[in-house]
């Protein structure tokens, strides 16, 4: 297969991609290219749309809108950051019914947003991105999907970082012969009703899950690696007052959000010294453990040894109390292996289960999408990315032009909502197409060096904070121990930094040295 394109037309809205007996064929082409459907692409593409931009495609492997949304359907799934926030500014639901959205709420209204801004008829759904690869020629992305080939002058992809199910490596897994499934592919048609279960993995998801089953099954097995701190979720339903003035006192709603995000600002500045956490979030986390367990044995073994925050904290009213109950066993011994109808722990232990539920969480810091990208000379993302992810300001990667990331390295939030993030990042790219059309560019890269400082700014960022504590092992961390994942301070801070796009920080490529056949400048 030959990879670049026979011919640039200087209207950009044709190219060649040579089939593989040589014989040429026009493939669709497009300003932007987007890929994936949530928070991150949904918002993407409507930002596009209300500057004027029709110019793009997105690209969704499902058959419907909703990223993380669509796939999580298990029982008892919500959001942990309040529904105020945990939505766009330019698109704000004056309707929420809790405190806290619930999966349902949430993926309506990202149905919504697609419908009532105007972008499902750019949307290819069960167009899944099989490769993209970086033309050196035509300057642009050479796009194959599951349903055909493509090319786009921007790649933006929001793929986000919980889209992708980890599989524990465990022995023997494969061999398990009753209903197994990921908690983000819950099994809707097998019923739990009276069954032995077993719930690997007590993260987010699992915390969620586990009380709303554990009425249901007979027995229910929650094997416990690491106990995370759980703190009170302050979670009600809106009052009627509350509704009537989210939807007729004009800038009320916004003020509202606009408080709630400054206010998680001070979060922000706790988790970067650890002794503040440990004396204000920790004990209240504490005193909700100790309020919530009676029994000192079971709760010794849900108290955890670290600091509050260092791994993801998690907010139930209902979890501790569904440990307690009759039909409930907590297992903290590690698993050995799984047999075809058991689990057997390392004390030799074997206990018999009808289904497996996997709460194991995400590929967090080993994204799949970074196989299937490949940047200048042909490079793999995650070749680049072997020794641990960066990115520049979390958006854009050295080695790969006119690409951007949604939630890309180090955007991830431990105190806030990563929608602030994901319209900052938005943002960033919008000034990004402003600029090379402004200065007639083909292409952005931005300069290894850039790169590397930002960094090395970010690890002295990172260093003495709750995240990156010495007894602390979290999905935040790589196989390395480095942290490519938390965004280690004030969102404002990313907010500033993504307000304009920094042409000084990138190589920059424009239409007549591409027309004259030069190669890439910098500048």
């Amino acid at each position: 297969m030959t990879n670049t394109l026979d011919s640039v037309r200087d209207d950009g809205r044709l190219a060649e991609w040579p089939d593989e007996d040589g014989d040429g064929r026009p493939v669709p082409h497009f300003r932007v290219a987007i890929v994936g459907t949530g928070f991150s692409g949904l918002g993407m593409a409507i930002r596009l749309r209300q500057e004027g931009i029709d110019d793009f495609v997105v690209f969704e492997r499902a058959d419907e809108v909703g990223g993380t949304w669509r796939d999580n359907s298990y029982p008892g799934c919500a959001c942990d950051v309040m529904s105020l926030l945990y939505s766009f500014s330019f698109a704000q639901n004056p309707n929420w019914k809790t405190t806290f959205g619930k999966r349902d709420e949430l993926f309506a209204y990202l149905r919504d947003c697609a419908d009532r801004f105007g972008v499902r008829p750019h949307i290819r759904f069960k167009h899944e991105l099989l490769g993209a690869r970086w033309d050196e020629l035509g300057h642009r992305w050479l796009l194959r999907t599951s349903q055909g080939d493509f090319s786009a002058r921007i790649l933006v992809l929001g793929t986000g970082y919980l889209s992708d199910p980890l599989i524990p490596s465990i022995p023997g897994l494969s061999d398990f012969t009753g209903r197994m499934f990921h908690s983000s592919q819950w099994d809707h048609d097998y019923d739990l009703t009276g069954k032995r279960v077993a719930v690997i993995g007590t993260g987010a998801s699992a915390i969620q899950f586990i009380p709303a089953i554990q009425p249901k099954v007979g027995r229910l097995d929650v094997y416990q690696r690491t106990p995370p701190w759980v703190a009170p979720k302050p979670d009600k339903v809106i009052s009627a007052t509350q509704l009537w003035m989210r939807r007729r006192l004009p800038g009320y709603q916004n003020f509202r959000r606009n408080f709630n995000m400054w206010g998680r600002e001070i979060l922000a500045f706790m988790m970067a010294r650890p002794q503040i956490m440990e004396k204000t979030v920790q004990q209240t986390a504490a005193k909700h453990l100790r309020k919530s367990v009676a029994d000192p044995e079971l709760r010794a073994r849900l108290t955890p040894d670290y600091t509050a925050a260092c791994k993801r904290l998690l907010f139930s009213n209902d979890y501790y109390p569904a440990l307690c109950q009759p039909n409930v066993e907590l297992i903290t011994d590690p698993i050995e292996r799984v047999e075809a109808g058991a689990i057997v722990t390392a004390d030799g232990r074997g206990r018999e289960v009808d289904a497996i539920i996997l709460g194991t969480g995400f590929r967090a810091t080993d994204r799949p999408i970074a196989y299937r990208v490949q940047g200048r000379g042909g490079r793999e993302l995650a070749d680049v990315w072997r020794d641990g992810m960066s990115a520049y300001v979390g958006t854009t990667v050295a080695g790969f032009p006119n690409m951007f990331m949604m939630l890309g390295p180090n955007t991830t939030l431990g105190h806030s909502s990563q929608t602030v993030m994901i319209e900052a990042q938005i943002a960033y790219v919008l000034d990004a197409l402003k600029q090379m059309d402004r200065r007639g560019l083909v292409s952005v890269e931005v300069r290894p060096e850039a790169q590397i400082a930002y960094n090395r700014w970010l690890d002295t960022r990172l260093a003495g904070t709750v995240w990156n504590a010495g007894n602390c092992k979290s999905w935040y961390l790589d196989g390395s121990g480095r942290n490519p994942s938390i965004w280690p301070t004030y969102t404002f801070r990313f907010r500033n930094l993504t307000k304009r796009f920094d042409l000084r920080a990138y190589r920059l490529t424009t239409s007549t040295e591409v027309r004259a056949g030069r190669t890439p400048v910098g500048r």
